[in-house]
């Protein structure tokens, strides 16, 4: 692993702090994640709150890969596919057949490690001696969230030993690692709690409000919470009753946690929206129409060529893994697009913030943990709910009596191309409080809902639960993962084994990853 002293200077807008060379740039070394993110000018970063915001404003951004092409080639072209929400359209895109592109999963591990990572370990350091206890907590909230995004795509991966300074960066086992991440959300809250704040404007989510940043703290621990629940039921019990009895918990649509955006800095899902490579996927129509669910219309736009199946809706989605032979006639006309709010501004949209937490996710987290005999102070029907009543009220203008009719509904999905292909699963909206079973499918199929656009955490859930059940796919071009199932980790990128052969080659051979680096090796929490 080579060693570099000094942070190229590619910066995404924040004009202030490009003087201050934050990032590596996008063509150069980005691969070079052992970093001593400190061997800048910290001395001015250290003395001046203003740039410290700004790096940490940066930090917020990148970590959540915010510039269009990061966001593209680490979720737009992966787990957005995986997770179900989208289909491709363009031919020379093979993710949609399960074939992980290796340019791709290189540029998206050095996305993260050659800029969002030593960002974030400067700030945090920098913070720290300073005697900022609000920032620190702050950047050690955005360091739980981009490093636990990074081991739900590979598994371990380096997280202690960043910044190490040496030819060798170890990785760390998926399981210390979410040890250490219950440990960091620890320190984080408790710190928060005695109130404050830090970098103000620059900071994109909560302006600097510690008491918000708590909730988003204990927020962030109810999911990792339950994301182990199968592999630590102990752990994940007592970290999901911490949060709910800190009693700062994201419930309100008041607080949900969006990065917002400028017009330096872009939602990328406005950008890549432009190209034209990607719509609706067929198991999001049947479930939405099934459903009669009004962020149909929220979240996509009618095909432009109208009504495809004949049902009288012209909503309509493509099935995955279609064939180079197939798109080589354009699908794009006779599929739903992404609703115009997502969309390039210039075309009428709205360049909208980038969602982090939104409290439907909380409450329908909360749901599940009541579910598994948690004691987190409701039922299971009463958190799917109001996590459904959530989403609706953030997404739509659906009144309080669409919403209980929504809610009380015995509608199911529906066939996407008219009865030829059946329906993805049987579940109704209204609960089903009688089977265990059931009633999880149908809350993480509402949570898988309410997560739109968000791919990266929706694919997480989807191996996690096996919810959503998805459509098959056409066809699959990787022999590891057939048509029926969904990828379960990304393999290693061919630049570690370039540059830091021996921790990746260790990492390979760990008891998580058993000598089988492949796409259907399950991770450490995968464990349904």
């Amino acid at each position: 692993m080579k060693i570099f002293k000094n942070f190229k200077g590619m910066v995404i807008g924040i004009s202030i702090f490009s003087i201050a060379v934050m990032a590596v740039s996008c063509d150069d070394d980005f691969e070079e994640i052992n970093t001593n993110p400190l061997q800048l000018s910290t001395d001015k970063l250290a003395s001046s709150d203003v740039l410290l915001g700004q790096a940490f404003a940066q930090a917020t951004f990148t970590s959540n890969m915010g510039l269009h092409w990061r966001f593209q080639i680490s979720q737009s072209l992966f787990s957005d596919l995986w997770s179900g929400y989208y289909a491709t359209t363009y031919v020379g895109f093979d993710s949609d057949r399960f074939t992980q592109v290796g340019g791709w999963a290189d540029l998206a591990w050095g996305s993260f490690y050659g800029i969002a990572a030593p960002q974030i370990k400067l700030v945090e350091d920098i913070a720290t001696e300073n005697g900022n206890s609000v920032g620190a907590s702050m950047a050690k909230i955005i360091k739980v969230n981009g490093y636990s995004r990074m081991t739900d795509y590979w598994g371990p991966v380096p997280y202690s030993q960043f910044g190490n300074e040496e030819l060798k960066v170890d990785f760390d086992s998926q399981e210390s690692m979410y040890t250490s991440f219950f440990s960091e959300l620890d320190a984080a809250s408790s710190a928060l709690s005695a109130g404050g704040s830090s970098f103000g404007g620059s900071d994109l989510i909560y302006g600097g409000d510690a008491s918000k940043w708590k909730k988003l703290a204990e927020s962030l621990r109810l999911r990792l919470a339950m994301r182990i629940r199968y592999a630590n039921p102990s752990l994940s019990k007592t970290e999901a009753e911490k949060a709910f009895n800190s009693g700062a918990l994201i419930t309100s649509n008041d607080d949900n946690a969006y990065i917002a955006v400028s017009d330096d800095n872009r939602n990328p899902l406005e950008t890549i929206t432009d190209w034209g490579e990607f719509r609706m996927s067929a198991t999001m129509e049947g479930i939405l129409k099934g459903f009669n669910d009004p962020r149909m219309a929220s979240y996509f736009d009618p095909a432009a060529a109208g009504d495809q199946d004949g049902d009288g809706i012209p909503y309509e989605g493509l099935q995955n893994g279609q064939t180079k032979v197939a798109l080589g006639v354009s699908q794009n006309p006779i599929t739903s697009d992404v609703n115009i709010f997502y969309r390039d501004a210039a075309a009428g949209g709205s360049n909208p913030p980038i969602e982090l937490m939104q409290a439907a996710e909380v409450h329908l987290l909360l749901a599940e943990a009541a579910l598994a005999g948690y004691s987190v102070g409701g039922s299971a029907q009463q958190y799917y709910e109001s996590g459904i009543t959530m989403s609706m009220q953030e997404r739509t203008s659906a009144s309080a009596g669409d919403i209980a009719g929504y809610i009380s509904s015995n509608n199911t999905p529906v066939s996407y191309d008219g009865g030829t292909t059946p329906a993805s699963t049987d579940i109704p909206v209204a609960f089903e409080s009688s089977n265990t079973e059931r009633a999880l499918e149908q809350i993480i199929t509402q949570k898988w809902l309410a997560l739109f656009p968000n791919g990266w955490e929706a694919w997480a859930e989807a191996r996690r639960t096996g919810y959503p059940k998805q459509l098959p796919r056409v066809q699959s071009d990787n022999s590891d993962v057939p048509v029926d199932k969904i990828p379960s980790r990304m393999t290693y990128v061919n630049s570690e084994f370039t540059t830091n052969s021996e921790a990746v080659n260790a990492a390979v051979s760990s008891p998580e990853i058993g000598g089988q680096d492949k796409n259907n090796t399950k991770l450490w929490w995968d464990k349904k």
